[in-house]
């Protein structure tokens, strides 16, 4: 099953998946894989500067807000500790609305380097959720996948990333503790 967004949402999908929980794996382990993985999607704009070690904590910061955000397409409260976070980023990129010579508007940053680049992820978010594809880019609510995935079941209800591996695991865990509590025969 492939869990990619549509378009411009994917770079959001793929900048929370930057770490993976299942794995305990980190892409941003230092300011160069940074650097990298941005310039990798053109999110730094031919900037060449090298990120910073606090650059590389502030993304990993926006993207477990993004990943909290996420659960709230799970029907999850909101959280406001990652909109604060989320927005503080958004400041930081200093996102202004440009106009193209046809008059289409988009959310550009005026900042430079990572602050930029991180706008540049924000932007896909705002252009998410005026497209209505938002709700769509769900977290897996199992504590060890915790995956971004799209979900592209018509009535917006899958739960898990993976049916067959975390929706099973979880299918597993239920039945043994119901077992576990029934008198045995």
């Amino acid at each position: 099953m492939s869990n990619a967004a549509p378009g411009e949402l994917e770079i959001v999908r793929a900048f929370v998946n930057t770490y993976d929980a299942e794995d305990d794996r980190e892409t941003f382990t230092s300011p160069e894989a940074l650097g990298d993985w941005l310039r990798e999607r053109d999110l730094l704009g031919g900037e060449r500067a090298a990120p910073t070690a606090r650059e590389v904590e502030r993304a990993r910061e926006m993207r477990e807000a993004l990943r909290s955000m996420l659960r709230a397409n799970h029907g999850e409260p909101p959280d406001r500790a990652a909109a604060a976070a989320v927005d503080a980023a958004a400041r930081r990129a200093k996102l202004s609305v440009r106009f193209a010579e046809d008059g289409t508007a988009r959310l550009e940053p005026l900042a430079k380097g990572v602050d930029a680049a991180l706008g540049r992820v924000l932007a896909r978010v705002a252009g998410a959720q005026d497209d209505g594809t938002w709700p769509r880019l769900k977290v897996c609510p199992a504590d060890d996948c915790q995956a971004a995935f799209y979900d592209k079941s018509r009535n917006r209800s899958a739960v898990w990333c993976d049916m067959a591996v975390c929706g099973n695991r979880q299918k597993v865990r239920t039945f043994r503790a119901r077992e576990r509590r029934s008198p045995s025969s």
